[in-house]
């Protein structure tokens, strides 16, 4: 599942050790697929990673309060903190959420385009290279460069719409 790394990545965030991890991640996912049908968006921006990161949140409350013998100095501080969309580390997990995102659709979706179009599209949006530039270098008209990142762009908002904000 496209969220399972993402998940186990904040699990690990919180002290939880790799193993046991794993184990939640399963947890949260099985959470998400039993409830997908009751999850109302509401129109909200970010409603969806902010419902995983609740169910994640939950799942640790649980976890660690079944495992009393470890202090949880500030646990549930921190934990109040990732299901707060305003705090620092919400806003710092919103941007892991979407940087996670894109990276995995720009993995999804580079085999569909040719090799000249795609180093386009990589060399004018995350090198910032100017279009001429990427096009001489690529041995393209400044046009066709363009229009790669265009075509680019426009499949990665197909594939990740509602998905980042």
């Amino acid at each position: 599942m496209l969220y399972g790394p993402l998940i186990r990545r904040w699990l690990q965030q919180h002290d939880t050790p790799e193993a046991d991890a794993d184990d939640l991640a399963q947890e949260v996912l099985l959470v998400l697929a039993r409830d997908l049908g009751d999850f109302d968006h509401n129109g909200r921006t970010g409603a969806f990673r902010l419902w995983v990161r609740s169910i994640t949140a939950n799942r640790l409350r649980d976890y660690w309060r079944a495992r009393r013998s470890r202090p949880i100095d500030g646990l549930d501080d921190r934990l109040a903190q990732l299901e707060d969309p305003e705090s620092e580390l919400g806003r710092l997990c919103d941007r892991e959420h979407d940087e996670f995102i894109v990276r995995r659709l720009m993995e999804l979706i580079q085999p569909e385009f040719a090799p000249s179009t795609w180093n386009s599209f990589r060399l004018l949006v995350f090198e910032e290279r100017p279009a001429s530039e990427v096009a001489e270098t690529l041995g393209l008209s400044v046009n066709a460069v363009l229009i790669a990142k265009s075509r680019v762009l426009r499949r990665l908002r197909q594939e990740g719409q509602g998905l980042v904000g």
